[in-house]
């Protein structure tokens, strides 16, 4: 069944990491429905709003107007009682910047919802084959990026989140690549030898992917010359060696010694 919008409504569409079927039911059900879309067209495929929108409709891609100007497009349209799509590369709640664009609507009056997307971190852990979680190695994921233009605040300096030696996903911080590195083994839990995993581009035709550790991936991203669209992810999880002794990092939940809600332990011993 096809998601239904609602006229006079904003919605803000997650497109995911760059391959346009990584888009969600929904975002797609609504592109088809919108008498508006605007995009940002820097970030996300050119393919994706005019595979899904109606003919005839306005799509206007973004990346040269600024906050007023994007707002006055959404809430002429919305007032007029028109289906307006957002459309966001990734995720619209992990730096797509609408905070202020729905601090401007709320102002206006204007209803909106948003439609979670694909971000590039999953993307990444797919394409990589991993899990970002693995049992009795690293149970917790940090999004975050580097202080840059705009400031961190105190608590969430890099070095301070990299001392819990989690499962680490930096956004936007690829240019100040030998920084990111410099601030990770200030923290202490990791060390030179740390698995990274830098993916320019995820999921585009484009896309290019540098495998390292702390101590050799500053060089490598600076020999690649990557200056945007660029994630990088740093977790013991990375290591390869956890597949070879899949013993080592095992869930508890598909033992067959283990009991849960909906199965008994197996006592039978092993089977020939």
């Amino acid at each position: 069944m096809m998601y239904a919008a609602v006229p006079g409504t904003v919605y803000f569409i997650g497109a995911g990491p760059g391959a346009p079927d990584l888009i969600t039911v929904r975002g797609r059900d609504l592109l088809t429905q919108a008498d508006l879309i605007l995009y940002a067209d820097s970030l996300v495929d050119d393919a994706l709003p005019a595979a899904c929108a109606r003919p005839g409709i306005q799509i206007i891609g973004t990346a040269d107007m600024h906050l007023e100007q994007i707002v006055a497009l959404m809430s002429d349209a919305a007032h007029a009682g028109k289906v307006v799509a957002r459309l966001h590369s990734g995720d619209p709640s992990l730096y797509g910047a609408i905070h202020e664009q729905m601090a401007a609507l709320d102002a206006r009056g204007i209803p909106y919802e948003i439609v979670p997307g694909v971000t590039a971190a999953f993307a990444a852990a797919a394409r990589l084959g991993v899990e970002l979680t693995v049992p009795e190695v690293v149970q917790t994921i940090i999004f975050t990026r580097a202080a840059g233009r705009t400031p961190m605040p105190p608590r969430e300096e890099l070095h301070r989140l990299a001392a819990h030696g989690a499962s680490l996903a930096i956004y936007l911080s690829v240019t100040r690549m030998q920084r990111v590195v410099d601030e990770l083994l200030a923290g202490g839990a990791y060390t030179r030898e740390t698995p990274v995993v830098v993916l320019h581009r995820v999921t585009w035709p484009d896309e290019t992917i540098i495998q390292g550790t702390l101590g050799d991936i500053a060089a490598k991203v600076r020999a690649a010359g990557f200056t945007r669209q660029a994630l990088i992810l740093v977790s013991p999880a990375l290591d390869p060696a956890l597949k070879r002794s899949p013993q080592r990092a095992a869930s508890r939940l598909y033992d067959r010694t283990y009991t849960h809600r909906f199965r008994r332990a197996d006592q039978s011993g092993d089977q020939a």
